[in-house]
């Protein structure tokens, strides 16, 4: 079972197939501290474009902020949803590929998704058992945990899999974390606290989903348990798209749907032992893949799901 759970690992999927650039990936360093600090210096976060010089790039750790083209998009995450697109725009801005010294006009603005994906796309390609996991960081911001994606890697010489952070130079800026050994309870993993606020431990207002709209509890952990149950197939869903059957609706699902969701946290908490259940349900249970998206709503999906529910106003209807 292990074997065939490390297996499943090192496959890619539509998001972390490397293409083209399958053999530029395998030349980047092994060093996985090494490997994210080399990736993490080829992107921003929004948030930091958006501070400028300040808080976490008062040392200019990402770089100038006031040298960012006024004419690029302020994020583009819509843009580049891809290991590869990620990758040839990358080059297309400079044609050494990944490198240490990339200028800030020649970086990409996404945020913690991407670099993610990208990260486990090259660990694959090296033949690495990788996966994204979506969850909340605690570390960011006192008294708040935010939507956050990071990343795993299996680690033959110590066997056991290794949680790490490549999304910010956070020890280079002094914050108190191990971010390419992370510890177990450094990172609130969302099953956990999705079963914490169901079982009446927490109100879950901590959890915080980044949408400037103040989603936060079980609307926000509900996202996020979907994601990381994706993450884990191989399949990292972005924030544009969501099951069809939950769009509108996290905040109003019936005892019924929670309890179902309860059963997938249950198996989220240790997806190895739980490997072939996810495996089942993810295979088995369509409502868990069927999609909406920003061009996708619940009339495209055909007399097979017509009872599926649907919010007026929120659900697309072209």
């Amino acid at each position: 079972m292990e074997n065939d759970i490390l297996e499943h690992y090192k496959e890619t999927g539509i998001y972390t197939y490397a293409g083209a650039y399958g053999d530029y990936f395998r030349s980047l360093p092994d060093e996985i501290p090494v490997l994210g600090r080399l990736i993490c210096g080829q992107v921003i976060h929004r948030v930091t474009l958006k501070e400028g010089n300040t808080n976490a790039n008062e040392k200019l750790l990402y770089g100038d902020m006031n040298r960012y083209p006024w004419h690029r998009m302020r994020c583009e995450d819509d843009v580049f949803l891809t290991a590869p697109a990620l990758t040839a725009e990358l080059f297309r801005l400079d044609g050494r590929g990944f490198v240490k010294d990339r200028k800030v006009e020649n970086k990409l603005v996404v945020t913690c998704r991407y670099v993610s994906v990208l990260t486990s796309a090259v660990l694959k390609a090296k033949g690495i058992p990788a996966r994204c996991r979506a969850g909340f960081a605690p570390y960011f911001m006192e008294g708040v945990s935010m939507d956050h994606w990071i990343n795993q890697y299996y680690s033959k010489e110590e066997g056991r899999w290794i949680t790490f952070d490549a999304d910010g130079f956070y020890e280079e800026g002094g914050m108190p974390l191990s971010q390419y050994n992370m510890p177990q309870d450094s990172f609130d993993w969302v099953a956990k606290a999705y079963l914490a606020v169901r079982k009446g431990k927490t109100d879950g207002k901590q959890y915080l989903y980044a949408d400037r709209l103040g989603t936060c509890g079980l609307p926000a952990l509900i996202r996020y348990l979907v994601y990381d149950f994706h993450a884990l197939m191989n399949h990292e869903l972005t924030y544009s798209f969501l099951p069809a059957y939950l769009d509108g609706r996290l905040a109003c699902l019936t005892e019924e749907e929670l309890l179902e969701l309860d059963v997938l946290a249950g198996w989220l908490l240790e997806p190895d032992k739980h490997f072939e259940s996810l495996r089942k349900l993810w295979h088995q249970e369509r409502k868990f893949r069927v999609l909406n998206s920003p061009l996708v709503g619940a009339y495209d999906h055909g007399a097979e799901f017509s009872d599926m529910p649907r919010v007026e106003g929120v659900s697309k209807n072209f």
